[in-house]
This record gives C-alpha cells, sequence and structure tokens, in this order.
C-alpha cells in the first residue's frame, strides 16, 4: 500500500534533480543580490557638472557638485541636474541586476521575480 501524501518509495529523481537546481538557483540568486547591492554606481549631467553616486540598494551616496554649476539666480537648472544624474545612476542599477538576474535564469521571465501563475 502507498504512502499518504506522497510518491510510493519517496520523490521521483527528476522532481529531486529540479529541487536541487531550484535551490541551488535561489543560492545563487542571494549571492548576486548581495554582490549588486554592494556596489556603487555614479552618473554625470551638465558635462560632469553634477556627478551623484547610488548604491546598489538604490541609496543617494553622494552628490558632487561643481562650483560654476552652483548659481543662485538659477537654481532650477541645478535642481534639474541632479535629477539627471540621480536617475542615471539608478537606471544604471536597475540595468546592472536585470543582467545579473538574467544571466542565472537563462532568461525564464517568471523565476526572477516570481512565478508568472
Amino acid at each position: 500500500m502507498a504512502k499518504r501524501g506522497g510518491f510510493p518509495g519517496g520523490m521521483p529523481g527528476n522532481m529531486t534533480n529540479l529541487m536541487k537546481q531550484a535551490q541551488r538557483m535561489q543560492r545563487q540568486m542571494e549571492e548576486t543580490t548581495k554582490e549588486l547591492e554592494s556596489r556603487e554606481y555614479t552618473a554625470q549631467a551638465g558635462g560632469g557638472a553634477v556627478s551623484v553616486t547610488v548604491s546598489g540598494k538604490k541609496e543617494v551616496v553622494s552628490v558632487t557638485l561643481s562650483e560654476e554649476v552652483v548659481d543662485p539666480d538659477d537654481i532650477e537648472m541645478l535642481q534639474d541636474l541632479i535629477v539627471a544624474a540621480t536617475n542615471e545612476a539608478l537606471r544604471q542599477v536597475d540595468e546592472a541586476s536585470g543582467e545579473a538576474m538574467s544571466k542565472l535564469t537563462g532568461g525564464l521571465g517568471g523565476l526572477g521575480g516570481g512565478f508568472p501563475f
């Protein structure tokens, strides 16, 4: 008589291998995420007048301004440059993360952010 709640004789070999592969992929994704979060990404705007560095956790680490861009009569331009540099640095984080996860999942879209069903 078969045991209740499982397969007779335990899990089939293919299911065991699949579970091991899933666990290995999960460990690799966790390691990759930690590595990405430890990196810093820097972007510039205004020909280098504004430089913004963000961490892989999407936190602003530093903002560097050239003296010539600090004009009290044109605060809006400075604000725009800071926003542009910050957005570019955040885009770099997203791009690096997407590339790294795509390598791990082999392009299987649903595995990186949850199953599609």
